[in-house]
């Protein structure tokens, strides 16, 4: 499993800067997400990449934490926080096991990454943290790669695509360098499974252009 995980730094390390060119614009479902948030105390941004979500969860949040395993992705999420002018507190760790205090975090987006976790063990678990980390009331915002994508037609083996797969994404660099990128296709109802087995409580699942979404709470545990 570690060296999975090993494998999808190394693989992100290598394609950070050209990786971060291309992700200029937070995605739209994000946008929505955030501006309807009320004002938060902490963000979380999981999975942050070149920080381009953790942008818009400074605008709601008076601390966010920028989260990813890649320590190349990170150095260019300082670099946009600096040139853009917002704060962020960089962390680099395992999306699995999360150095965050438990209840700390009001507002997060985890998006596109859940899929680079290379067993459903190390996918649940790290849903877990994310419920860990969630203070009471607080939202998450969780999305994956699906089936449903056109780009995996050939691939799901069939036209509902009811099952997840593994699989890898090619990732070209301006040398021609072609490097693979490892990915859990998810089902709908496979994300929906997942989503359920965790200790996150589901407010809306949806699949809309290829992806699959989530809004989540912590779960209240029964007395």
């Amino acid at each position: 499993m570690n060296e999975g995980r090993d494998d999808v730094r190394a693989t992100y390390d290598r394609i950070a800067t050209h990786f971060a060119a291309t992700r200029e614009h937070p995605w739209p479902e994000v946008e929505t997400f955030v501006a309807d948030a009320d004002p938060a105390g902490a963000g979380l941004d999981l999975g942050c990449g070149n920080c381009r979500h953790a942008e818009l969860l400074a605008e709601r949040a008076d601390r966010v934490l920028a989260v990813d395993l890649s320590r190349g992705l990170l150095e260019t999420g300082r670099d946009r926080a600096g040139e853009r002018g917002f704060g962020i507190d960089p962390i680099q760790a395992d999306a699995s096991a999360l150095p965050i205090a438990s209840r700390a975090v009001n507002l997060a987006t985890y998006v596109a990454t859940l899929h680079h976790l290379p067993s459903r063990a190390a996918r649940i678990g790290s849903l877990d943290e994310l419920a860990r980390a969630l203070a009471p009331g607080g939202r998450a915002l969780v999305s994956v790669w699906a089936t449903t994508h056109d780009k995996f037609a050939n691939e799901r083996g069939d036209e509902a695509g009811e099952e997840g797969f593994d699989t890898t994404v090619d990732w070209t660099l301006p040398d021609g360098t072609v490097v693979g990128r490892f990915y859990h296709i998810y089902a709908p109802a496979e994300f929906e499974a997942d989503l359920a087995e965790s200790s996150l409580a589901v407010e809306e699942v949806w699949t809309a252009k290829g992806n699959c979404y989530a809004v989540v709470t912590p779960e209240q545990k029964r007395p």
